[in-house]
């Protein structure tokens, strides 16, 4: 079959004849892909950037962990039904260890990843544990029941943060995190929410279309006047755009005991004052994956408002075209881009 996989540990992805995956274990479920999402993790290893170096023991590996597909074929102990729609959970934990016992399987010491340790969706074919599909409403198009996993990330980042009604909030980034961030402060009663971003016109355009005002792009000559009404009294910034320099942004606009959420991967290490930290009384809350029970109220959210949620994704490419799927993500010019497997 014909795959999106990262081959070797060196820049690049490539389009490749994979071989068919086949059930391994009696709790498993083989899954045909209808749709998957490209992320800003997939392009983090496809430039093969500090931060997912890690995954190199796990090389040859399938991207692909934002996709939708119908259950095939399941093990003896699969407790899902054939024909099954569903979208897949990425983490699979041992179920052993301490943390998997205590409640946290996103903490588990044996935790792989579909799509990143672990083959994915960027196929017709993907297999994963039962325990790991959630079913997902006929009602949704295929896209956005894709869209569940990014969405599930915002919606438990959001929880995280402990964003309140009537809160002012800044996200900087406005990628499909951003996106979704906006939507689910929203949804939590944030009484402003402002997006930030540096030369990115396509993709502030896709939340001016959803509704919001107050959108910063770095490069409108306007942009100091802009940001001089939140400095230092904004009550939670969110860092959804894995930028250098975005700390110091997020630093700037923080109030005193205000709260920074960390949703996006940087590349490499940043260097911060930490003293503005200490002196303004600040909290840095690093959110990651997502937990369980959060898929099921993103999914419900997303039905709630399919129209508003379909308004992220703007490009679609069939699997043979990945790479050019991939090229357009890079340059920014998109939020989410979709791949249709056949």
């Amino acid at each position: 079959m014909l795959a999106l996989r990262k081959m070797g540990p060196d820049p690049g992805v490539a389009l490749v004849a994979a071989p068919e995956p086949s059930i391994t274990q009696p709790d498993e479920a083989l899954i045909e892909v209808a749709a998957a999402g490209i992320c800003g993790s997939d392009l983090h290893i496809a430039h093969w950037s500090a931060a997912f170096q890690h995954l190199a023991p796990f090389l040859p590996v399938t991207l692909g962990h934002e996709f939708c597909g119908r259950v095939a074929a399941r093990g003896p102990t699969a407790a899902i039904d054939i024909g099954a729609r569903v979208t897949v959970r990425p983490p699979v934990s041992c179920g052993r260890c301490a943390a998997c016992r205590a409640g946290d399987p996103n903490a588990c010491a044996q935790r792989r990843s579909i799509g990143l340790s672990r083959d994915g969706g960027f196929a017709r074919w993907v297999s994963a544990p039962a325990i790991n599909c959630v079913p997902a409403p006929d009602s949704l198009d295929d896209e956005l029941v894709a869209l569940a996993e990014p969405m599930a990330v915002c919606l438990g980042a959001v929880k995280r943060a402990g964003v309140a009604p009537g809160e002012r909030v800044a996200i900087l980034g406005p990628g499909t995190i951003g996106q979704g961030l906006a939507l689910f402060c929203e949804r939590a009663g944030a009484g402003e929410v402002a997006v930030l971003g540096h030369d990115d016109a396509p993709r502030l355009a896709v939340l001016r279309a959803l509704g919001f005002k107050r959108l910063i792009d770095g490069v409108d000559p306007a942009r100091e006047t802009a940001l001089a009404a939140l400095r230092g009294a904004v009550d939670c910034v969110f860092e959804a755009s894995g930028a250098a320099g975005a700390f110091e942004t997020a630093f700037d606009l923080a109030r005193p005991g205000g709260r920074i959420v960390v949703v996006g991967i940087h590349a490499a290490p940043v260097a911060t004052d930490l003293v503005r930290l200490v002196r303004r009384r600040l909290q840095i809350i690093g959110a990651f994956s997502t937990a369980a029970a959060d898929w099921p109220e993103a999914l419900a959210a997303i039905a709630a408002d399919p129209a508003r949620f379909a308004r992220l994704i703007t490009h679609r490419f069939a699997l043979a075209e990945a790479l050019a799927g991939i090229a357009v993500a890079e340059r920014r010019a998109a939020s989410k881009v979709m791949l249709r497997p056949h």
